[in-house]
């Protein structure tokens, strides 16, 4: 067997169900989940009529690439939202089955194993399948901790100059996960400077980018070409249908940029074997061109972080994010103990941020965090907040 495999860490939910495993929620409560990052809002009825439409696509064997329509309608709905320049849906365009699976694969074509020490550099907290997939393309992960006191920012300052040399992939995600960071033009300048400087590739995750409040986030490949970097050399950033069109279980999302990596990271997918079904194809040119169910799904996160926020004020002061459905809370206790008490006392379930952080630097940025996933429907969330804010007044 592979022995990286013994270098993964456990997924912060199987964490939390060990943690969960020894203590008995209270019964009278029923069971409020807001530990994972899986939408609840429903699926917009024309996508769904979109799949079952085009399910004679079954009898036929996908290509790696994807229909014409498709790259097409997320190459206009790309120039569209960015406001970015023609853009060829045939090189710098490519679908893939969800970000997830493309952020894993995309390390496993990244990385050059025949250089010494290869490292992959990743946000603090993180979204653990950059962690795995560095470990799985034979290179050491190297983190960046977000720090309150730096605005949740990326500092390189804080990796020496040894470790940028050996680099060859950053991931970077905006909006943030957990924090709702969003980076803006001088964030992405000092990284695209440092991706010419080491040569090294920017995959920017970017799969929360639909859900705002009032300003749209700026995206990687907006800033390149505000930055006169139109060729979006060293970048590929990673959409998803999943947060944006409530489709988790459509497994649909595409990535764009740099041309020539792209045509290597197409070389790659074509022996990975993981092209998108006919039928999600069709229902996600259905999502593409439609966004009026997009600015809904805005509007109801927006007032599940108003009326949540004016619950835990008073107990948990609330900073709202800059995009995305997280709430980042610092907790009076320990991260662990507050989740599995809250757990067991008015079953709510929440993920402690340690479980999200590694130690790095004398510190794990996650400890005293809680992150909470505003993805239950409004009245689920209203109560579970209520919950939340009662279990913080015992504890205070």
């Amino acid at each position: 067997m592979n022995p990286d495999l013994d270098r993964l860490q456990p997924y912060p939910f199987q964490k939390l169900a060990a943690l969960f495993g020894s203590v008995t929620p209270d019964p009278t409560y029923r069971a409020i989940s807001l530990h994972i990052g899986e939408p609840k809002h429903e699926t917009p009825q024309f996508i769904r009529d979109a799949l079952s439409a085009n399910l004679t696509g079954l009898s036929n064997y996908p290509t790696t690439t994807g229909s014409d329509s498709l790259r097409n309608s997320m190459t206009s709905w790309l120039q569209e939202r960015y406001n970015l320049p023609p853009l060829d849906p045939k090189s710098q365009v490519l679908p893939v089955n969800g970000s997830r699976e493309a952020l894993f694969a995309f390390a496993q074509a990244v990385v050059d194993r025949k250089r010494v020490n290869p490292v992959v550099v990743c946000p603090n907290p993180f979204y653990q399948i950059y962690e795995g997939a560095a470990l799985l393309a034979g290179a050491t992960p190297y983190f960046l901790n977000t720090l309150p006191g730096d605005n949740f920012g990326l500092n390189p300052d804080q990796l020496p100059k040894q470790v940028w040399e050996r680099a060859q992939l950053i991931y970077v995600c905006s909006p943030g996960n957990p924090t709702g960071r969003v980076l803006g033009l001088k964030e992405w300048k000092e990284l695209f400077d440092l991706a010419d400087q080491y040569n090294l590739v920017i995959a920017a995750d970017e799969c929360y980018s639909e859900i705002y409040f009032d300003t749209p986030p700026m995206g990687a490949l907006q800033a390149a070409k505000e930055l006169g970097r139109s060729d979006f050399r060293n970048l590929v950033s990673f959409f998803s249908l999943s947060k944006r069109s409530n489709v988790p279980g459509m497994r649909s999302g595409f990535v764009a940029g740099d041309a020539r990596i792209l045509e290597k990271f197409t070389l790659y997918r074509t022996y990975h074997g993981c092209a998108m079904n006919p039928a999600v194809q069709a229902a996600s040119i259905a999502a593409w061109q439609d966004e009026a169910h997009v600015a809904e799904n805005r509007r109801m996160y927006a007032e599940k972080f108003l009326q949540v926020s004016g619950i835990l004020n008073p107990v948990l002061p609330v900073t709202l994010p800059d995009a995305g459905f997280y709430l980042w809370l610092r907790v009076p206790v320990p991260d662990k103990v507050f989740a599995q008490g809250l757990h067991q006392d008015y079953n709510v379930a929440v993920l402690p941020g340690s479980f999200l952080a590694r130690d790095s630097n004398g510190t794990n940025p996650g400890e005293y965090h809680v992150r909470i996933a505003l993805v239950a429907e409004l009245g689920e969330t209203i109560e579970a907040a209520h919950r939340i804010a009662e279990f913080t007044r015992k504890l205070t």
